[in-house]
């Protein structure tokens, strides 16, 4: 994705919110929902291990045999905890004209309900390190351990939750249906990981390059005339020291979803990494969500405003790798969409 902030947006938007910013510590409990935090532990250490085995396949750059074997293990995961997986399959042509061989991957939870929320990420890597400070590296690929992997982990982790819980309560023949653990156990919605292939085959100067996956779904869904309450998009959600702001499309187009999330943070202990602050503008998979599926989606991704990338020292380089994902920040993140969804 064309993932550079804009500095007039961001100038606008802090503007447009009488010329300051809002300290995380000022976010007041008047300001948002509170609720209990949900007894179901969302865990790290899983997610890094989901994280680790795309990384073993090689950067799944696009029409790339590590590409495909991937794809094959992600679906496969999704099935063994009893989601329903469809394969988006198609061609797509990226900016030079490429064709493209392209997947997005589609698990749902309890496909049968028509109430629906949507939570997604990008499984690709970026096949040209361009923003590594060493220039001879700029024709490598991205191993793209957060760039990619670790929103797509922490679907599998949320998926491998859903199917724990299920078979908690099923065994459960004394339990109680009007206890806490009964209740989480039972979620009366539907859900759908996607996951979007060949988001970051792009070029900075040309902002339809990017997001292909999210594009061609948009406009062609898995099922005709696909509606979801909501839509929360994860990109790079385990790199080390990330805090994560209000995007200005998510706030543009679903301010709602972002208070919803924000607050689940700050329910879940998590207020910390998700500041009550806004970032720029970010062309990303929430956008054809947004503007082509017409779905409220945001988009839960880093901003690091004293770096010389504003997405951290690891976006688009290299160093993309395992050794930069922190457990912590993944915990953050898929605590809070724990909340989020069992609230």
């Amino acid at each position: 994705m064309n993932k550079l902030f804009s500095t007039l947006t961001l100038t606008l938007t802090i503007l447009s919110c009488g010329g300051s910013k809002v300290n995380n510590t000022q976010f007041a409990t008047s300001d948002i929902h509170v609720s209990v935090p949900v007894d179901v532990s969302f865990d790290s250490d899983s997610a890094y291990a989901f994280c680790q085995k795309q990384c073993d396949f090689g950067p799944r750059t696009m029409n790339s045999d590590a590409h495909e074997q991937c794809g094959q293990w992600i679906a496969s995961k999704f099935q063994d905890y009893g989601l329903q997986v469809t394969e988006q399959r198609t061609t797509v042509h990226g900016f030079n004209g490429t064709p493209l061989l392209a997947n997005n991957i589609i698990a749902s939870y309890k496909p049968e309900l028509s109430d629906r929320i949507l939570i997604c990420a990008h499984w690709d890597s970026r096949p040209w390190a361009d923003n590594d400070p060493d220039e001879s590296k700029h024709h490598e690929p991205v191993m793209a351990a957060n760039d990619g992997a670790s929103g797509v982990a922490v679907m599998l982790e949320l998926a491998r939750l859903l199917r724990v819980k299920s078979l908690e309560l099923s065994d459960s023949s004394n339990a109680d249906e009007t206890s806490l653990n009964s209740q989480l156990s039972t979620l009366n919605i539907g859900i759908d990981f996607i996951c979007f292939d060949a988001e970051d085959w792009g070029s900075h100067n040309d902002s339809e390059s990017w997001c292909l996956g999210s594009q061609y779904w948009a406009r062609n869904p898995h099922k005709p005339g696909y509606k979801a309450r909501f839509g929360i998009l994860l990109d790079m959600v385990g790199g080390q020291q990330a805090r994560f702001y209000r995007e200005y499309y998510s706030t543009k187009y679903a301010n709602s979803v972002v208070d919803r999330v924000w607050s689940a943070a700050f329910t879940a202990g998590y207020s910390g990494y998700f500041l009550h602050e806004e970032s720029g503008a970010i062309t990303d998979d929430h956008l054809p969500v947004n503007e082509i599926a017409h779905i409220p989606c945001i988009d839960i991704i880093p901003y690091y405003p004293n770096s010389e990338s504003s997405f951290g020292p690891t976006w688009h380089t290299v160093s993309d790798d395992m050794q930069h994902i922190d457990k912590n920040t993944l915990k953050a993140v898929g605590q809070t969409l724990v909340q989020v969804i069992w609230e």
